[in-house]
Protein backbone atom coordinates (compact mmCIF):
# COMPACT_ATOMS: atom_id res chain seq x y z
CA UNK A 1 0.00 0.00 0.00
CA UNK A 2 1.60 3.51 -0.44
CA UNK A 3 2.21 4.78 2.60
CA UNK A 4 3.23 8.55 0.78
CA UNK A 5 -0.12 9.56 -0.26
CA UNK A 6 -1.49 10.66 3.65
CA UNK A 7 0.75 11.97 6.36
CA UNK A 8 1.76 9.10 9.19
CA UNK A 9 0.95 11.18 11.73
CA UNK A 10 -2.49 12.07 10.39
CA UNK A 11 -5.17 13.46 13.01
CA UNK A 12 -8.92 13.86 12.14
CA UNK A 13 -10.73 15.90 14.21
CA UNK A 14 -13.08 17.31 11.54
CA UNK A 15 -14.20 16.92 7.64
CA UNK A 16 -11.55 19.71 7.21
CA UNK A 17 -8.67 17.45 7.56
CA UNK A 18 -9.92 14.86 4.84
CA UNK A 19 -11.11 17.55 2.14
CA UNK A 20 -8.13 17.91 0.76
CA UNK A 21 -7.02 14.57 0.19
CA UNK A 22 -10.67 13.64 -0.98
CA UNK A 23 -9.93 16.68 -3.41
CA UNK A 24 -6.88 15.65 -5.03
CA UNK A 25 -7.64 12.31 -5.73
CA UNK A 26 -10.93 13.45 -7.74
CA UNK A 27 -9.00 16.10 -9.63
CA UNK A 28 -6.49 13.35 -10.45
CA UNK A 29 -5.97 12.64 -14.31
CA UNK A 30 -5.87 9.27 -15.53
CA UNK A 31 -3.72 8.39 -18.22
CA UNK A 32 -3.11 4.90 -18.44
CA UNK A 33 -3.53 1.53 -16.34
CA UNK A 34 -0.85 2.07 -14.57
CA UNK A 35 -1.93 5.66 -12.90
CA UNK A 36 -5.47 3.77 -12.80
CA UNK A 37 -3.50 0.93 -10.39
CA UNK A 38 -1.46 3.86 -8.45
CA UNK A 39 -4.93 5.77 -7.97
CA UNK A 40 -6.87 2.88 -6.45
CA UNK A 41 -3.97 2.28 -3.84
CA UNK A 42 -4.23 6.19 -2.87
CA UNK A 43 -7.89 5.78 -2.44
CA UNK A 44 -7.42 2.39 -0.45
CA UNK A 45 -5.12 4.19 2.14
CA UNK A 46 -7.51 6.97 2.42
CA UNK A 47 -10.56 4.64 2.72
CA UNK A 48 -8.00 3.15 5.40
CA UNK A 49 -7.37 5.69 7.47
CA UNK A 50 -10.83 7.17 7.60
CA UNK A 51 -12.32 3.52 8.35
CA UNK A 52 -9.50 2.94 11.28
CA UNK A 53 -10.39 6.96 12.52
CA UNK A 54 -14.28 5.39 12.99
CA UNK A 55 -12.94 2.15 14.33
CA UNK A 56 -11.41 3.32 17.20
CA UNK A 57 -14.44 6.13 18.03
CA UNK A 58 -16.81 3.09 17.66
CA UNK A 59 -14.23 0.82 19.91
CA UNK A 60 -14.11 2.85 22.77
CA UNK A 61 -17.73 4.06 22.98
CA UNK A 62 -19.06 0.40 23.01
CA UNK A 63 -15.98 -0.06 26.10
CA UNK A 64 -18.19 2.47 28.04
CA UNK A 65 -20.77 4.03 26.81
CA UNK A 66 -21.80 6.13 30.31
CA UNK A 67 -18.55 8.41 28.94
CA UNK A 68 -20.06 11.20 27.39
CA UNK A 69 -16.41 12.26 25.55
CA UNK A 70 -16.63 8.82 23.89
CA UNK A 71 -20.30 8.87 22.65
CA UNK A 72 -19.71 12.52 21.37
CA UNK A 73 -16.40 11.88 19.50
CA UNK A 74 -18.43 8.70 17.60
CA UNK A 75 -21.83 11.27 16.98
CA UNK A 76 -19.25 14.07 15.90
CA UNK A 77 -18.10 11.21 13.17
CA UNK A 78 -21.41 9.97 12.18
CA UNK A 79 -23.73 13.75 12.16
CA UNK A 80 -20.52 16.09 10.98
CA UNK A 81 -17.88 14.09 9.62
CA UNK A 82 -19.22 10.93 7.66
CA UNK A 83 -21.96 13.08 5.55
CA UNK A 84 -19.79 15.13 4.20
CA UNK A 85 -17.58 12.34 2.91
CA UNK A 86 -19.94 10.45 1.17
CA UNK A 87 -20.15 12.36 -1.99
CA UNK A 88 -17.05 12.95 -2.17
CA UNK A 89 -16.61 8.83 -2.24
CA UNK A 90 -19.49 8.31 -4.59
CA UNK A 91 -17.34 11.11 -7.05
CA UNK A 92 -14.45 8.60 -6.36
CA UNK A 93 -16.83 5.44 -7.19
CA UNK A 94 -17.95 7.21 -10.34
CA UNK A 95 -14.54 8.12 -11.25
CA UNK A 96 -13.59 4.72 -10.92
CA UNK A 97 -16.19 3.07 -12.40
CA UNK A 98 -16.33 5.78 -15.41
CA UNK A 99 -12.40 5.06 -16.11
CA UNK A 100 -11.79 3.85 -19.47
CA UNK A 101 -8.38 1.75 -17.77
CA UNK A 102 -10.69 -0.27 -15.58
CA UNK A 103 -11.35 -2.83 -18.24
CA UNK A 104 -7.57 -3.45 -18.51
CA UNK A 105 -7.14 -4.65 -14.78
CA UNK A 106 -10.42 -6.55 -15.15
CA UNK A 107 -9.12 -8.38 -17.70
CA UNK A 108 -5.76 -9.01 -15.77
CA UNK A 109 -7.21 -10.25 -12.85
CA UNK A 110 -10.48 -11.87 -11.33
CA UNK A 111 -10.21 -9.55 -8.03
CA UNK A 112 -10.65 -6.78 -10.33
CA UNK A 113 -13.93 -7.60 -11.59
CA UNK A 114 -15.01 -8.23 -8.26
CA UNK A 115 -14.23 -4.69 -7.16
CA UNK A 116 -15.53 -3.41 -9.90
CA UNK A 117 -18.96 -4.96 -9.46
CA UNK A 118 -19.02 -3.73 -6.13
CA UNK A 119 -17.96 0.22 -7.36
CA UNK A 120 -20.72 0.17 -9.65
CA UNK A 121 -23.17 -1.47 -7.67
CA UNK A 122 -22.55 1.43 -5.13
CA UNK A 123 -22.43 4.68 -7.84
CA UNK A 124 -26.00 2.96 -8.82
CA UNK A 125 -27.69 3.29 -4.84
CA UNK A 126 -26.18 6.08 -3.89
CA UNK A 127 -28.59 8.91 -3.56
CA UNK A 128 -27.63 12.41 -2.00
CA UNK A 129 -31.00 12.74 -0.47
CA UNK A 130 -30.33 9.77 1.42
CA UNK A 131 -27.13 10.84 3.61
CA UNK A 132 -29.14 12.61 6.37
CA UNK A 133 -31.35 9.56 6.64
CA UNK A 134 -27.93 7.31 7.06
CA UNK A 135 -26.78 9.93 9.41
CA UNK A 136 -30.10 9.57 11.62
CA UNK A 137 -30.33 5.91 11.21
CA UNK A 138 -26.97 5.55 12.97
CA UNK A 139 -27.62 8.17 15.95
CA UNK A 140 -30.83 5.92 16.17
CA UNK A 141 -28.43 3.10 16.88
CA UNK A 142 -26.18 4.63 18.79
CA UNK A 143 -28.99 5.19 21.14
CA UNK A 144 -30.25 1.61 20.70
CA UNK A 145 -26.70 0.63 21.92
CA UNK A 146 -26.55 2.76 25.28
CA UNK A 147 -30.10 1.62 25.96
CA UNK A 148 -28.49 -1.60 25.94
CA UNK A 149 -25.27 -0.79 27.63
CA UNK A 150 -27.15 0.30 30.63
CA UNK A 151 -29.56 -2.57 31.37
CA UNK A 152 -28.70 -4.43 34.66
CA UNK A 153 -29.83 -6.15 37.51
CA UNK A 154 -29.75 -6.37 41.38
CA UNK A 155 -28.75 -9.63 42.86
CA UNK A 156 -27.72 -10.31 46.32
CA UNK A 157 -26.60 -6.58 47.12
CA UNK A 158 -24.65 -6.57 43.53
CA UNK A 159 -25.64 -4.50 40.28
CA UNK A 160 -25.03 -7.09 37.72
CA UNK A 161 -24.76 -7.26 34.21
CA UNK A 162 -27.25 -9.23 31.73
CA UNK A 163 -24.86 -11.27 30.35
CA UNK A 164 -23.57 -11.53 34.18
CA UNK A 165 -27.23 -12.26 35.09
CA UNK A 166 -27.42 -14.89 32.64
CA UNK A 167 -24.90 -17.14 34.40
CA UNK A 168 -27.78 -17.48 37.04
CA UNK A 169 -29.86 -19.32 34.61
CA UNK A 170 -27.58 -22.06 34.26
CA UNK A 171 -28.24 -22.88 38.40
CA UNK A 172 -29.07 -26.37 39.40
CA UNK A 173 -32.03 -24.51 41.84
CA UNK A 174 -35.09 -23.92 40.03
CA UNK A 175 -36.13 -20.93 42.39
CA UNK A 176 -32.93 -18.94 41.79
CA UNK A 177 -33.27 -19.40 37.74
CA UNK A 178 -36.98 -18.52 37.54
CA UNK A 179 -36.11 -15.58 39.96
CA UNK A 180 -32.92 -14.59 37.63
CA UNK A 181 -35.68 -15.20 34.64
CA UNK A 182 -38.06 -12.62 35.60
CA UNK A 183 -35.46 -10.11 37.09
CA UNK A 184 -33.49 -9.78 33.19
CA UNK A 185 -36.99 -10.09 31.44
CA UNK A 186 -37.93 -7.10 33.69
CA UNK A 187 -34.99 -5.77 32.91
CA UNK A 188 -35.68 -5.88 29.19
CA UNK A 189 -39.44 -4.67 29.37
CA UNK A 190 -39.14 -1.93 30.95
CA UNK A 191 -37.31 -0.25 27.64
CA UNK A 192 -39.38 -2.49 25.37
CA UNK A 193 -42.00 0.30 24.58
CA UNK A 194 -39.08 2.24 23.75
CA UNK A 195 -36.77 -0.17 21.92
CA UNK A 196 -40.37 -0.53 19.96
CA UNK A 197 -40.66 3.08 18.99
CA UNK A 198 -37.10 3.48 18.02
CA UNK A 199 -37.04 0.63 15.95
CA UNK A 200 -40.73 1.63 14.26
CA UNK A 201 -38.40 5.13 13.01
CA UNK A 202 -35.75 3.08 11.86
CA UNK A 203 -38.01 1.25 9.62
CA UNK A 204 -39.64 4.16 7.61
CA UNK A 205 -36.26 6.18 7.66
CA UNK A 206 -34.89 2.91 5.92
CA UNK A 207 -38.21 2.47 3.66
CA UNK A 208 -37.60 5.85 2.84
CA UNK A 209 -33.92 5.34 1.81
CA UNK A 210 -35.24 2.64 -0.84
CA UNK A 211 -37.77 4.64 -2.20
CA UNK A 212 -34.87 7.44 -2.89
CA UNK A 213 -32.90 4.60 -4.22
CA UNK A 214 -35.33 3.95 -6.58
CA UNK A 215 -36.23 -0.16 -4.65
CA UNK A 216 -39.22 -0.97 -4.19
CA UNK A 217 -38.32 -1.94 -0.49
CA UNK A 218 -35.70 -1.77 2.06
CA UNK A 219 -34.56 -5.99 2.21
CA UNK A 220 -34.08 -5.07 -2.13
CA UNK A 221 -31.83 -2.30 -1.44
CA UNK A 222 -29.67 -3.77 1.36
CA UNK A 223 -29.16 -6.83 -0.54
CA UNK A 224 -27.18 -4.26 -3.52
CA UNK A 225 -25.51 -2.73 -0.75
CA UNK A 226 -24.30 -5.65 0.77
CA UNK A 227 -23.19 -6.70 -2.64
CA UNK A 228 -25.15 -10.26 -2.63
CA UNK A 229 -24.71 -10.88 -6.35
CA UNK A 230 -24.22 -14.92 -5.15
CA UNK A 231 -27.55 -15.68 -4.10
CA UNK A 232 -31.29 -13.78 -3.66
CA UNK A 233 -33.88 -13.28 -1.56
CA UNK A 234 -35.69 -16.38 -2.86
CA UNK A 235 -32.33 -18.44 -1.35
CA UNK A 236 -32.95 -17.07 1.91
CA UNK A 237 -36.48 -18.15 1.80
CA UNK A 238 -35.17 -22.07 1.28
CA UNK A 239 -32.75 -21.64 3.68
CA UNK A 240 -35.42 -20.93 6.35
CA UNK A 241 -37.94 -23.79 5.01
CA UNK A 242 -34.26 -26.42 4.59
CA UNK A 243 -33.66 -25.21 8.90
CA UNK A 244 -37.46 -25.83 9.36
CA UNK A 245 -37.31 -29.14 7.96
CA UNK A 246 -33.96 -30.77 9.30
CA UNK A 247 -33.25 -28.57 12.54
CA UNK A 248 -35.99 -27.70 13.86
CA UNK A 249 -37.57 -31.63 14.49
CA UNK A 250 -33.83 -32.23 15.76
CA UNK A 251 -33.87 -29.84 18.61
CA UNK A 252 -37.82 -30.50 19.19
CA UNK A 253 -36.43 -34.16 19.88
CA UNK A 254 -33.70 -32.59 22.17
CA UNK A 255 -36.02 -30.78 24.28
CA UNK A 256 -38.32 -33.50 24.84
CA UNK A 257 -35.11 -35.64 26.32
CA UNK A 258 -34.61 -32.34 28.63
CA UNK A 259 -38.00 -33.07 29.73
CA UNK A 260 -37.80 -36.27 30.80
CA UNK A 261 -34.15 -35.91 32.10
CA UNK A 262 -35.48 -33.00 34.61
CA UNK A 263 -38.78 -35.06 35.22
CA UNK A 264 -41.25 -31.37 34.50
CA UNK A 265 -44.50 -31.47 33.64
CA UNK A 266 -44.02 -28.69 31.60
CA UNK A 267 -40.41 -26.56 30.44
CA UNK A 268 -40.67 -22.66 31.73
CA UNK A 269 -38.34 -20.65 29.86
CA UNK A 270 -35.75 -20.68 32.95
CA UNK A 271 -35.24 -24.51 32.62
CA UNK A 272 -33.81 -24.41 28.71
CA UNK A 273 -30.33 -23.40 29.76
CA UNK A 274 -29.44 -25.02 32.85
CA UNK A 275 -27.79 -29.01 32.58
CA UNK A 276 -30.83 -31.06 32.44
CA UNK A 277 -29.29 -33.83 34.59
CA UNK A 278 -28.23 -31.61 37.58
CA UNK A 279 -24.40 -30.75 37.11
CA UNK A 280 -23.28 -27.54 37.94
CA UNK A 281 -22.34 -25.12 35.10
CA UNK A 282 -19.15 -26.04 33.61
CA UNK A 283 -16.59 -23.38 34.73
CA UNK A 284 -13.75 -23.18 32.12
CA UNK A 285 -12.32 -19.92 33.16
CA UNK A 286 -12.18 -17.27 36.33
CA UNK A 287 -12.13 -13.77 34.25
CA UNK A 288 -11.07 -12.42 31.31
CA UNK A 289 -7.27 -12.44 31.78
CA UNK A 290 -8.05 -16.42 32.57
CA UNK A 291 -9.92 -16.82 29.14
CA UNK A 292 -7.06 -14.97 27.06
CA UNK A 293 -4.40 -17.09 28.29
CA UNK A 294 -5.96 -20.14 27.82
CA UNK A 295 -7.50 -19.36 24.57
CA UNK A 296 -4.06 -19.14 23.19
CA UNK A 297 -3.19 -22.47 24.15
CA UNK A 298 -6.39 -23.86 22.61
CA UNK A 299 -5.55 -21.93 19.28
CA UNK A 300 -1.55 -23.21 19.43
CA UNK A 301 -2.75 -26.65 19.47
CA UNK A 302 -4.24 -26.79 16.10
CA UNK A 303 -1.46 -23.97 14.85
CA UNK A 304 1.31 -21.67 16.46
CA UNK A 305 0.57 -19.55 13.76
CA UNK A 306 -3.36 -18.90 15.16
CA UNK A 307 -1.95 -18.52 18.73
CA UNK A 308 0.71 -15.65 17.35
CA UNK A 309 -2.06 -13.29 15.81
CA UNK A 310 -3.39 -12.93 19.46
CA UNK A 311 -0.03 -13.03 21.30
CA UNK A 312 -0.13 -10.02 18.76
CA UNK A 313 -2.93 -8.26 19.93
CA UNK A 314 -2.23 -9.31 23.25
CA UNK A 315 1.16 -7.19 23.23
CA UNK A 316 -0.64 -4.17 21.51
CA UNK A 317 -3.80 -4.46 23.85
CA UNK A 318 -6.03 -4.98 21.47
CA UNK A 319 -8.53 -6.54 23.79
CA UNK A 320 -11.21 -6.11 25.97
CA UNK A 321 -12.68 -9.54 27.04
CA UNK A 322 -14.36 -9.07 30.44
CA UNK A 323 -17.86 -7.79 30.85
CA UNK A 324 -18.78 -4.61 33.42
CA UNK A 325 -21.94 -2.20 33.80
CA UNK A 326 -21.50 0.06 31.32
CA UNK A 327 -20.27 -2.04 28.62
CA UNK A 328 -22.48 -2.38 25.62
CA UNK A 329 -23.24 -5.98 24.75
CA UNK A 330 -22.12 -8.29 22.38
CA UNK A 331 -18.71 -9.24 21.04
CA UNK A 332 -16.80 -7.97 17.32
CA UNK A 333 -13.71 -8.17 15.95
CA UNK A 334 -12.93 -4.60 14.55
CA UNK A 335 -10.72 -4.96 11.64
CA UNK A 336 -7.98 -1.49 12.20
CA UNK A 337 -7.84 -0.73 8.71
CA UNK A 338 -4.53 1.10 8.67
CA UNK A 339 -2.38 -0.67 11.40
CA UNK A 340 -3.24 -4.28 9.79
CA UNK A 341 -4.23 -5.27 13.13
CA UNK A 342 -7.92 -6.29 14.27
CA UNK A 343 -9.74 -5.21 17.80
CA UNK A 344 -12.04 -7.95 19.93
CA UNK A 345 -14.41 -6.73 22.32
CA UNK A 346 -16.74 -9.31 24.21
CA UNK A 347 -18.22 -9.20 27.54
CA UNK A 348 -17.34 -12.96 29.50
CA UNK A 349 -18.99 -13.89 32.85
CA UNK A 350 -17.16 -17.20 32.67
CA UNK A 351 -19.47 -19.82 30.99
CA UNK A 352 -18.93 -22.14 28.04
CA UNK A 353 -20.36 -19.41 25.85
CA UNK A 354 -17.72 -17.38 26.46
CA UNK A 355 -15.05 -19.50 25.01
CA UNK A 356 -17.14 -19.99 21.96
CA UNK A 357 -17.44 -15.80 21.33
CA UNK A 358 -13.33 -16.05 21.96
CA UNK A 359 -12.38 -18.63 19.40
CA UNK A 360 -15.23 -16.90 17.25
CA UNK A 361 -13.75 -13.68 17.05
CA UNK A 362 -9.94 -15.52 16.53
CA UNK A 363 -11.06 -16.42 13.98
CA UNK A 364 -11.76 -13.10 12.15
CA UNK A 365 -9.10 -11.79 13.91
CA UNK A 366 -6.84 -14.74 11.84
CA UNK A 367 -9.04 -13.94 9.11
CA UNK A 368 -7.61 -10.17 9.33
CA UNK A 369 -3.96 -11.00 9.95
CA UNK A 370 -4.04 -13.33 6.54
CA UNK A 371 -5.83 -10.77 4.35
CA UNK A 372 -3.36 -7.80 5.58
CA UNK A 373 -0.38 -8.36 2.37
CA UNK A 374 -3.71 -7.96 0.34
CA UNK A 375 -2.78 -4.70 -1.75
CA UNK A 376 -6.47 -2.71 -1.46
CA UNK A 377 -8.41 -2.30 1.47
CA UNK A 378 -11.53 -3.41 -0.60
CA UNK A 379 -9.93 -6.82 -1.09
CA UNK A 380 -9.92 -7.18 2.78
CA UNK A 381 -13.53 -6.24 2.91
CA UNK A 382 -14.89 -9.34 2.55
CA UNK A 383 -19.02 -10.22 2.83
CA UNK A 384 -19.97 -12.43 5.87
CA UNK A 385 -20.45 -15.25 4.02
CA UNK A 386 -16.90 -15.51 3.93
CA UNK A 387 -15.90 -13.51 7.00
CA UNK A 388 -18.08 -15.81 9.14
CA UNK A 389 -16.91 -18.82 7.81
CA UNK A 390 -13.59 -17.75 9.18
CA UNK A 391 -15.35 -17.58 12.81
CA UNK A 392 -17.72 -20.15 12.75
CA UNK A 393 -15.32 -22.61 11.17
CA UNK A 394 -13.13 -21.82 14.41
CA UNK A 395 -15.50 -22.48 16.68
CA UNK A 396 -15.69 -26.38 15.48
CA UNK A 397 -11.76 -26.87 14.50
CA UNK A 398 -11.06 -25.33 18.16
CA UNK A 399 -12.63 -28.31 20.09
CA UNK A 400 -9.40 -30.03 19.60
CA UNK A 401 -7.83 -27.96 22.09
CA UNK A 402 -10.38 -27.57 24.60
CA UNK A 403 -8.29 -29.49 26.95
CA UNK A 404 -6.52 -25.74 27.76
CA UNK A 405 -10.39 -25.10 29.39
CA UNK A 406 -11.31 -28.63 30.83
CA UNK A 407 -8.69 -31.19 32.13
CA UNK A 408 -11.49 -33.41 33.12
CA UNK A 409 -12.15 -36.03 29.94
CA UNK A 410 -16.03 -35.62 30.97
CA UNK A 411 -16.05 -31.92 31.54
CA UNK A 412 -14.44 -31.89 28.24
CA UNK A 413 -17.08 -33.93 26.37
CA UNK A 414 -20.06 -32.20 27.80
CA UNK A 415 -18.52 -29.26 26.76
CA UNK A 416 -18.36 -30.31 23.27
CA UNK A 417 -21.84 -31.64 23.37
CA UNK A 418 -23.09 -28.51 24.42
CA UNK A 419 -21.40 -26.86 21.91
CA UNK A 420 -22.76 -29.21 19.19
CA UNK A 421 -26.47 -28.92 20.40
CA UNK A 422 -26.16 -24.69 20.21
CA UNK A 423 -25.24 -25.11 16.93
CA UNK A 424 -28.95 -27.36 16.54
CA UNK A 425 -30.53 -24.45 18.38
CA UNK A 426 -28.82 -21.70 16.52
CA UNK A 427 -30.05 -22.13 13.08
CA UNK A 428 -33.55 -21.47 13.69
CA UNK A 429 -32.70 -18.83 15.58
CA UNK A 430 -30.76 -17.15 12.29
CA UNK A 431 -33.68 -18.16 10.33
CA UNK A 432 -35.90 -17.12 12.51
CA UNK A 433 -34.33 -13.18 12.70
CA UNK A 434 -33.75 -13.48 8.74
CA UNK A 435 -37.59 -14.23 8.31
CA UNK A 436 -38.52 -11.82 10.15
CA UNK A 437 -36.70 -8.95 8.85
CA UNK A 438 -37.93 -10.05 5.21
CA UNK A 439 -41.55 -9.55 6.74
CA UNK A 440 -40.80 -5.80 8.30
CA UNK A 441 -39.42 -4.49 5.21
CA UNK A 442 -41.68 -6.21 2.97
CA UNK A 443 -44.07 -4.98 5.17
CA UNK A 444 -42.92 -1.18 5.99
CA UNK A 445 -45.97 0.36 6.80
CA UNK A 446 -46.96 -2.50 9.66
CA UNK A 447 -48.30 -1.60 13.09
CA UNK A 448 -46.50 -2.45 16.38
CA UNK A 449 -49.17 -5.30 17.26
CA UNK A 450 -48.45 -6.13 13.73
CA UNK A 451 -45.06 -6.96 14.54
CA UNK A 452 -45.18 -8.61 17.69
CA UNK A 453 -48.02 -10.92 15.91
CA UNK A 454 -45.83 -11.74 13.45
CA UNK A 455 -42.46 -12.39 15.98
CA UNK A 456 -45.11 -15.00 17.76
CA UNK A 457 -45.72 -16.98 14.41
CA UNK A 458 -42.42 -16.98 13.90
CA UNK A 459 -41.83 -18.73 17.78
CA UNK A 460 -43.98 -21.42 16.38
CA UNK A 461 -43.08 -21.77 13.22
CA UNK A 462 -38.83 -22.12 14.65
CA UNK A 463 -39.89 -22.91 17.96
CA UNK A 464 -40.07 -26.59 19.65
CA UNK A 465 -43.34 -25.67 20.59
CA UNK A 466 -42.14 -27.21 23.91
CA UNK A 467 -41.37 -24.29 26.29
CA UNK A 468 -44.88 -22.72 28.32
CA UNK A 469 -44.53 -19.05 28.09
CA UNK A 470 -48.18 -18.86 30.47
CA UNK A 471 -48.42 -15.85 31.47
CA UNK A 472 -45.29 -14.25 29.77
CA UNK A 473 -46.56 -14.12 26.74
CA UNK A 474 -44.77 -10.37 26.65
CA UNK A 475 -41.53 -11.56 26.81
CA UNK A 476 -41.76 -14.08 23.76
CA UNK A 477 -43.30 -11.50 21.73
CA UNK A 478 -40.26 -9.07 22.49
CA UNK A 479 -37.37 -11.87 22.38
CA UNK A 480 -35.91 -9.56 18.92
CA UNK A 481 -34.96 -6.85 20.61
CA UNK A 482 -32.45 -9.02 22.02
CA UNK A 483 -30.68 -9.01 18.65
CA UNK A 484 -28.73 -5.99 18.16
CA UNK A 485 -28.36 -7.11 14.40
CA UNK A 486 -31.87 -6.06 13.93
CA UNK A 487 -31.43 -2.73 15.10
CA UNK A 488 -27.98 -2.24 13.57
CA UNK A 489 -27.34 -4.35 10.97
CA UNK A 490 -30.54 -4.79 9.38
CA UNK A 491 -30.15 -8.16 7.09
CA UNK A 492 -26.56 -8.71 8.64
CA UNK A 493 -27.61 -12.85 10.22
CA UNK A 494 -28.41 -14.93 8.12
CA UNK A 495 -24.64 -15.11 6.91
CA UNK A 496 -24.30 -16.82 10.03
CA UNK A 497 -26.20 -19.29 9.19
CA UNK A 498 -24.75 -19.68 5.86
CA UNK A 499 -21.39 -19.77 7.26
CA UNK A 500 -22.53 -22.43 9.91
CA UNK A 501 -23.29 -24.76 7.73
CA UNK A 502 -20.21 -24.13 5.62
CA UNK A 503 -18.33 -24.50 8.99
CA UNK A 504 -19.52 -27.87 9.51
CA UNK A 505 -18.24 -28.93 6.03
CA UNK A 506 -14.49 -28.02 7.28
CA UNK A 507 -14.87 -29.39 10.71
CA UNK A 508 -16.24 -32.62 8.71
CA UNK A 509 -12.96 -32.61 6.10
CA UNK A 510 -10.33 -31.84 9.81
CA UNK A 511 -12.02 -34.99 11.25
CA UNK A 512 -11.23 -36.90 8.20
CA UNK A 513 -8.12 -35.15 7.21
CA UNK A 514 -6.84 -32.27 9.53
CA UNK A 515 -3.79 -30.67 7.81
CA UNK A 516 -5.22 -30.50 4.86
CA UNK A 517 -8.17 -29.11 6.11
CA UNK A 518 -6.08 -26.68 8.05
CA UNK A 519 -4.73 -25.58 4.69
CA UNK A 520 -7.48 -25.24 3.07
CA UNK A 521 -8.96 -23.13 6.15
CA UNK A 522 -5.92 -20.99 6.05
CA UNK A 523 -5.80 -20.38 1.95
CA UNK A 524 -9.59 -19.36 1.35
CA UNK A 525 -9.18 -16.70 4.09
CA UNK A 526 -5.99 -15.22 2.52
CA UNK A 527 -7.80 -14.86 -0.96
CA UNK A 528 -10.43 -12.06 0.79
CA UNK A 529 -12.90 -10.90 -1.34
CA UNK A 530 -10.76 -11.54 -4.88
CA UNK A 531 -12.84 -14.24 -6.12
CA UNK A 532 -16.84 -14.74 -5.90
CA UNK A 533 -17.81 -15.97 -2.76
CA UNK A 534 -18.87 -19.54 -4.23
CA UNK A 535 -14.99 -20.23 -5.46
CA UNK A 536 -14.01 -19.60 -1.98
CA UNK A 537 -15.84 -21.94 -0.34
CA UNK A 538 -15.00 -24.42 -3.09
CA UNK A 539 -11.17 -23.33 -1.96
CA UNK A 540 -11.75 -23.72 1.08
CA UNK A 541 -13.20 -27.50 0.47
CA UNK A 542 -17.10 -26.75 1.16
CA UNK A 543 -20.47 -26.20 -0.36
CA UNK A 544 -22.05 -23.13 -1.13
CA UNK A 545 -25.66 -24.92 -0.45
CA UNK A 546 -28.77 -24.02 0.95
CA UNK A 547 -31.03 -26.82 0.05
CA UNK A 548 -32.81 -29.27 2.88
CA UNK A 549 -30.54 -32.36 1.71
CA UNK A 550 -27.52 -30.84 2.08
CA UNK A 551 -28.36 -29.42 5.27
CA UNK A 552 -29.68 -33.05 6.75
CA UNK A 553 -26.38 -34.34 5.42
CA UNK A 554 -24.40 -31.80 7.80
CA UNK A 555 -26.97 -32.59 10.56
CA UNK A 556 -26.09 -36.11 10.65
CA UNK A 557 -22.74 -35.48 11.27
CA UNK A 558 -23.45 -32.89 14.21
CA UNK A 559 -26.25 -35.50 15.79
CA UNK A 560 -23.59 -37.96 15.38
CA UNK A 561 -20.30 -36.17 17.30
CA UNK A 562 -23.16 -35.23 19.86
CA UNK A 563 -23.91 -38.60 20.69
CA UNK A 564 -20.67 -39.45 20.90
CA UNK A 565 -19.68 -36.84 23.32
CA UNK A 566 -23.20 -37.60 25.37
CA UNK A 567 -21.86 -41.04 25.82
CA UNK A 568 -18.11 -40.03 26.60
CA UNK A 569 -19.29 -38.13 29.96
Amino acid sequence: MNKQFLPVDLVINSKEDLLPYYQELIDRQLESPEDLGAFLKDVSDLESAVSEDMAWRYIRMTCDTQNKEHEQAYLNFVQEIQPHLAPLEDQLNNKIAQCEFAADLELDAESYHIYFRGIKGATEIYRQENIPIFTEIQTLAQEYAAIQGGLNVEWEGKTLTLQQASNLLLNTDRTIREQAWKLISDARLAVSDKLETLFSKMVQLRHQVAVNAGFENYRDFTFKSLGRYDYTANDCKEFHQSVEAAVVPLMRDLMAMRKDLMKLEAIKPWDTAVDPTGRKPLKPFENGQDLLEKGLACLGTLRPFFRECLDTMKTHNLLDLDSRLGKAPGGYNYPLAKTNMPFIFMNASGNLRDVETLVHEAGHAIHSFLMAPLELNAFKNTPSEVAELASMSMELLSMTGWESFFSDKKELNRAKAEQLEGILGTLPWIAQVDAFQHWIYENPNHSIEERKAYWQSLNKRFGTGMVDYTGFEHVAESSWHKQLHIFELPFYYIEYGIAQLGSIGIWKNYLENPEKALDQYQDFMKLGYKVSIPKIYETAGVKFDFSSDYITELMKLVQWEWSQSMDQQ
